[in-house]
């Protein structure tokens, strides 16, 4: 399977603390030879001082002092690296339950989910937990990593029996795509290089397999969503009534010539032309940022959205969603925030909190209304305009959403809309 060179591929990690996260994205970067001399250094020299007998590969992504004092990861790390097939941005999230906001944050973007399970521990709470939020996030792809192999003796049985463990609790999730892989991530086995300790596994290693994930359907291509961000008038005599419309579209595809209609007026046109830079493109598909002409004058704003006239979202002023609370301060009854979807800002209310998802036993409690940070909750929202949506599962572009406490400018809240 060919792989542009350009594809972008974001993924995250998840897993209990000590599982090994951040050593395993130490020994992504440092096998793959992706880190700097000066860093290597500083890290090498950091390590020596501490009595450890190699690198630290944890050291490449805790950057905070706590964190490297700790052994933990407390906020989310974001590495970038490429290899010649494909480029990574790695979002490194915390395995406490008190950080449950900054895994969602992480992982809000991300095209794959690398869950890491302990070889000794099996699966736990932190790993189920973990699950439910990649398979709340819609994240397309999920690799299980059976971490630490070099402590069980790299014994294929203890590997079978996670990956049972780990089947047994995929009914209450919604994952389309789930790998195994299993490795040491401070000896290197099935990371960047096959392992000769575990001849057994027949799979690729690790970065094998991201590089060779194939992402490119995970995006919406059937739904033509273009979100208006500005709208371009130069006021020159060279473009005198020239009038576009930029933005990214954000799902699926449009071409020169097709029937559109803008939205919330619900008035129709042609697309004249999709400019990029002073290019004139035939086509243009998500995510790809463009301005675009229309042949007929239409009212059209930021905020506005420009879809085909036989596929559109819908207009809605009340509807249910589950958010994760971001904030340190608890949501108010019927409190009002700033909701933010696409480029689309409105007022809103909180209307009920329908029931809050116990993210221990992952069962819903209807009883606490109560909504207050890292909290993962069912709430019906009402705005004060109409929204243009689709539902979160059929794309996560549009089905997504922040709420902001206009007194502080907070981001209080992550929504997916159901």
């Amino acid at each position: 399977m060919e792989i542009s060179n350009n594809q972008l591929l974001r993924f995250t990690t998840a897993g209990s603390v000590d599982d090994g996260k951040s050593t395993l994205i130490g020994r992504l970067l440092y096998d793959s030879k992706s880190i700097f001399e000066d860093q290597l250094e500083s890290i090498e020299a950091t390590s020596k001082r501490r009595g450890h007998e190699g690198v630290d590969l944890a050291l490449f992504t805790d950057g905070l002092r706590d964190e490297r004092e700790q052994g933990i990861t407390i906020d989310v790390a974001y590495r970038y690296f490429a290899t010649p097939k494909r480029k990574f941005i790695i979002a490194d999230t915390p395995g406490h339950i008190q950080y449950t906001r900054n895994m969602v944050t992480g992982a809000s973007t991300a095209n794959a989910a690398i869950i890491l399970i302990d070889a000794r521990n099996g699966v736990v709470e932190q790993t189920k937990r973990h699950s439910y939020i990649a398979s709340l996030l819609q994240i397309p792809h999920v690799i299980v990593c059976v971490n630490k192999m070099d402590l069980v003796n790299y014994d294929e049985e203890a590997y079978n029996s996670i990956v049972s463990q780990y089947e047994s609790i995929l009914s209450k999730m919604a994952i389309k795509d789930v790998r195994f892989i299993p490795i040491s991530a401070l000896n290197g086995d099935n990371v960047v290089e096959r392992s000769e300790n575990m001849n057994w596994f027949m799979g690729a290693p690790l970065l094998a397999t991201l590089e060779t994930l194939h992402i490119s359907s995970d995006l919406n291509k059937i739904d033509a969503r273009f979100p208006v961000q500005t709208v371009i008038r130069p006021q020159t005599e060279a473009y005198h009534d020239y009038r576009a419309y930029a933005g990214r579209l954000e799902s699926g595809i449009l071409r020169k010539g097709d029937e559109v209609t803008a939205l919330p007026s619900g008035f129709s046109s042609k697309i004249k032309s999709i400019v990029v830079y002073e290019k004139e493109l035939d086509e243009a598909f998500a995510p790809m940022s463009v301005s675009i002409t229309l042949e007929d004058d239409i009212d059209i704003s930021r905020g506005d959205m420009i879809v085909r006239i036989n596929n559109q979202p819908k207009k809605v002023q009340e509807f249910d969603a589950m958010i994760c609370w971001l904030s340190s301060a608890q949501a108010r009854p019927r409190g009002k925030y700033s909701i933010r979807h696409t480029t689309n800002e409105q007022k809103s209310m909180i209307v009920e909190s329908v029931y809050k998802i116990d993210i221990n036993t992952l069962e819903r409690n209807t009883d606490d209304q109560t909504i207050s940070m890292n909290d993962i909750c069912r709430i019906k929202i009402k705005t004060t305009k109409p929204l243009m949506v689709d539902e979160y599962r059929d794309n996560r572009a549009t089905g997504s959403f922040i709420l902001i406490d206009d007194s502080t400018n907070e981001t209080v809240a992550a929504g997916m809309i159901i």
